[in-house]
């Protein structure tokens, strides 16, 4: 994988001279993991196989009619006279039969259709996963570049100092203390730096198989970002949301209407039920035992089949107490999932605000930094401090350069985050967030 950003400058206009850098957007490579993601298929196909099982819950309403064929040939000999006889028949049935009143068939058509809305819902939140899922990757990768630019930036510093503390050692205005403790901070950045490359190449890794991509190169943020405000700004009316919009208090309201059906479908076993039944057979025989003449039987029918239960060995009973019970579990799910997902849109909420705060922090810290590491340099020139108070300056700054860039970066991922616990995150969320990147 190549990045532009791990190179030298005059390599990197170079590489980029002969080969385009073929940056992506945060919509591009969702539209690409949507494509590619495994799990995200899975999901898809399994709400596709839950429609087409719906469909199948609603036969028990519809006519069914089946045909019969069939051929028999008889051939019969005797030892004691000189007797043989040899016939055969041909027929064609046709039966058919329409539910008239069937209770338990109704309740699991209707059964079928909360399944497919259950797949919609399942479906939703695997869309949502995956929404969070490649903005976190993406701004992984763009974290980690931030990361081994900082380290780089304090490595050239730190190599300036460096020499600085050489040349003031031999002109005997400094102690070789000064130069050691400026090649100490040199080989340890140096070993940061060769570790920020490593971590950079494995968040790009990451980010290539999420999306199905090569050396995917996302946007960097624009310069400088304003961040987006968290609207409605009370956590209460992100928690009314979620109790009504977030698949997974949808999926266990759904189970509880199908628990509910199913409890129907048992009461059911007690109802009689009454159905159409219509034949139509056609027999041609060719001959008997009896005679030799050909002759046709054509039969048709038409009724009505009732059949009502009786006893069934307590079955019926004890599968209405069963079902009662699973429809109780099911709506103690129900009730944890909506506790759940308020707790989880709370601790999103507070998390946004959070992350809002620390920006404003570390941006305050980070000027205060600057000036820390400009008052440490002018003082060590003059004498009034020494070369390790400007080292520790400068990597005072960097440390906080690299945490404000991750903060801003959480900000902008929390905020889908938050959506997405209380169950609002939608495709079109990622166009707001694309919006704060340079193209």
């Amino acid at each position: 994988m190549t990045y532009l950003r791990l190179l030298p400058l005059p390599m990197a206009l170079t590489f980029a001279l002969a080969f385009p850098a073929q940056a992506q957007s945060l919509t591009e490579l969702y539209q690409a993991a949507k494509a590619f993601d495994a799990s995200y298929q899975s999901a898809k196909a399994q709400f596709d196989a839950t429609l087409a099982k719906g469909e199948q819950a609603r036969a028990g309403l519809f006519p069914s009619a089946n045909l019969a064929l069939g051929v028999n040939r008889t051939n019969i000999t005797s030892d004691q006279a000189t007797f043989e006889k040899s016939y055969g028949n041909q027929n064609i049935a046709l039966n058919a039969s329409q539910p008239l009143y069937r209770p338990a068939n109704s309740a699991t058509a209707e059964q079928g259709k909360k399944q497919a809305e259950l797949a919609q819902a399942q479906l939703q939140a695997a869309e949502q996963d995956l929404i969070v899922r490649v903005s976190q990757g993406y701004f992984d990768v763009l974290a980690a570049q931030d990361n081994l630019s900082f380290v780089r930036a304090q490595k050239s510093a730190v190599t300036e100092q460096l020499a600085s503390a050489k040349r003031n050692f031999e002109v005997g205005t400094a102690t070789i203390t000064d130069t050691r403790e400026a090649q100490a901070r040199f080989d340890l950045v140096l070993a940061q730096e060769i570790a920020s490359e490593n971590d950079l190449r494995v968040k790009g890794l990451a980010l290539d198989q999420l999306t199905g991509k090569s050396a995917t190169a996302p946007w960097p943020v624009v310069t400088p970002l304003a961040l987006p405000v968290v609207e409605p700004a009370d956590v209460a009316n992100w928690v009314t949301q979620s109790e009504e919009t977030h698949p997974t208090v949808r999926q266990a309201k759904l189970g509880l209407e199908v628990a509910q059906l199913e409890t129907q479908k048992a009461q059911a076993g007690n109802k009689p039920t009454l159905d159409l039944t219509g034949s139509y057979n056609i027999t041609q025989n060719n001959g008997s035992v009896n005679t030799n003449i050909d002759y046709r039987t054509n039969v048709a029918s038409l009724g009505l089949s009732f059949n009502l239960p009786l006893f069934a060995g307590y079955a019926i009973q004890n599968r209405i107490k069963e079902t009662l019970a699973l429809e109780e579990k099911s709506r103690s799910d129900l009730d944890a999932a909506r506790r759940g997902v308020a707790q989880a849109t709370r601790a999103a909420f507070y998390g946004v605000h959070s992350a809002q705060g620390q920006v404003k922090a570390l941006e305050a810290a980070e000027a205060s930094s600057q000036s820390a590491v400009d008052a440490n340099k002018l003082g060590y020139q003059v004498g009034v401090r020494i070369n390790i108070d400007v080292l520790n300056a400068q990597s005072q700054l960097f440390d906080t350069k690299a945490k404000l860039a991750k903060a801003r970066y959480d900000v902008l991922v929390g905020g889908l985050k938050l959506r997405q616990a209380n169950g609002t995150l939608k495709e079109d969320d990622l166009n707001a967030v694309n919006a704060l990147l340079v193209k």
